[in-house]
């Protein structure tokens, strides 16, 4: 077996993990909100990033390649979630930086969607 199959089989390897341990993580949270009888915005934007990077796994395993634009959604919707959980009591200015990031990385998906639609 030559270096490369081991490295492609040892990266499924970690992704399938990944990918477990998504469910699992995911599962977990549905039995504390189950548990809790509350759901709240930022469960739902928890379970959001759980489903998407389900969604990259399965991207990549579809496409057999990395897609850019996944990461970034994640990202945006991680930065919104911690801007819900800070709530009103923390300082403007990390709030703008903050939503700063996200427009970036909006700006950055639209970049990105436009040069794939050139190809």
């Amino acid at each position: 077996m030559n270096i490369k199959r081991w490295i492609d089989a040892v990266e499924k390897l970690f992704l399938v993990v990944i990918a477990g341990f998504t469910v699992i993580g995911m599962g977990q949270e549905i039995m504390l909100l189950v548990e809790n009888r509350r759901v709240a915005l930022q469960d739902l934007l928890l379970m959001f990033i759980y489903a998407e990077v389900l969604a990259m796994l399965g991207a990549f395993y579809a496409r057999q390649r990395n897609l850019l634009i996944l990461p970034l959604f994640i990202a945006m919707t991680a930065l919104s979630r911690l801007i819900i959980l800070q709530g009103k009591d923390s300082d403007p200015i990390v709030l703008l930086y903050e939503s700063a990031a996200i427009l970036l990385i909006a700006v950055a998906c639209w970049v990105i969607s436009r040069m794939r639609a050139e190809d």
